[in-house]
């Protein structure tokens, strides 16, 4: 029986997103939690999974940060969690007004979001400070490639393309210039990265801080990419660079693998993450590649994996909760246990 209880709203609890991770380790949590929990469909698979279900407007509505803020102090909330990107944004400007209302709102400041929802600008800040990133350039324009040299390579959007929709791996100036003409017809501009290291590499590192910008822990997991659920797209390596492996892969943003102590990983993405100033949890997406981690994408937010973490005993939302409402002191460095965690699916009856 858990000995204290906590009420919070946690918003996108459906769409298989970070909403729906954060609902799962709080139901993991060492306190006894009370989850309003909203979405912006009825149709939502993980209502039955909370204790009241509330349909919300979508982020970009004129209404919603109203209606989120009175649905909150109805129903005595203590904190609200985000569990989608367009309302990570919203929450994030409006923080210091939610906080007015007595709420605790995990979620990193706008400056943060701004240089992690922009991949461009990702890239630019690693540069910027000396860190290790992949060679990449912006593009706006199809003469812009005439500068770009490096195969293979990955294209994506620099803004949006959440769970790596519209990335591409190209092999040749062929496919560049094909799939290039495919996303400057769809987006302003789009990033090219040079593809770097093999799958059987790649990371998902989180690094916890606390509403006071202090640093408590990390966690990596190894993942494993070897399914539907896990590879986004993957073709065979035909750029005659054999440390590249035999396939080129492209994950999904549903991650599964091995929780391990990991050091080198970790403490590389604690580097970077701690050069951004941030005041919620970070999420650094990277490979090793020669024995050096190289990240490609940071997620300024819970993670695909924060359920997974949990199942470890590295439960961000509820240490957050414990530590920044409620004043217990969690050790920098808290212990937590190696395991490996597999994914499926669960169907949900609704109704």
């Amino acid at each position: 029986m858990k000995s204290r209880r906590a009420k919070v709203l946690l918003t996108g609890i459906g769409g298989g997103g970070h909403g729906e991770q954060i609902l799962k380790a709080l139901r993991l949590g060492e306190l006894e939690y009370n989850i309003v929990g909203t979405d912006v469909s009825d149709l939502c698979a993980n209502r039955n999974l909370v204790n009241k279900f509330v349909q919300l407007p979508r982020a970009s509505h004129p209404a919603y940060l109203d209606e989120l803020r009175s649905l909150a102090l109805s129903e005595k909330c203590v904190a609200v969690f985000h569990g989608s990107e367009p309302e990570m944004a919203v929450l994030s400007r409006a923080r210091a007004a939610l906080e007015a209302d007595g709420l605790y709102v995990p979620v990193n400041p706008p400056e943060v979001l701004e240089i992690c929802q922009d991949k461009t600008k990702t890239m630019a800040h690693l540069a910027s400070c000396g860190l290790s990133a992949p060679s990449f350039m912006e593009v706006r324009a199809l003469s812009d490639l005439d500068q770009w040299e490096t195969l293979p390579a990955i294209l994506k959007p620099s803004v949006g393309g959440g769970g790596s929709a519209n990335v591409f791996i190209v092999q040749s100036r062929e496919e560049l210039l094909a799939f290039s003409r495919y996303l400057l017809a769809t987006s302003e501009a789009f990033i090219i990265q040079e593809y770097i290291g093999t799958s059987d590499d790649e990371y998902t590192v989180g690094v916890l801080f606390g509403t006071d910008g202090a640093f408590l822990n990390s966690i990596a997991i190894r993942r494993v990419i070897n399914n539907a659920l896990t590879i986004r797209t993957q073709v065979p390596n035909r750029s005659g660079r054999a440390d590249l492996g035999s396939r080129l892969v492209i994950s999904t943003g549903i991650s599964q693998g091995h929780v391990a102590d990991w050091p080198d990983v970790r403490n590389a993405c604690e580097k970077i993450a701690g050069s951004l100033s941030p005041r919620a949890p970070i999420n650094v997406q990277c490979r090793v590649v020669n024995g050096a981690v190289v990240p490609f994408e940071i997620n300024p937010r819970f993670s695909g994996t924060t359920s997974l973490r949990a199942m470890a005993g590295y439960n961000e939302p509820d240490i957050l909760i414990r530590r920044d409402v409620y004043g217990e002191n969690i050790p920098v460095r808290f212990p937590y246990r190696e395991l490996t965690i597999l994914r499926g699916l669960q169907e949900h009856p609704v109704g």
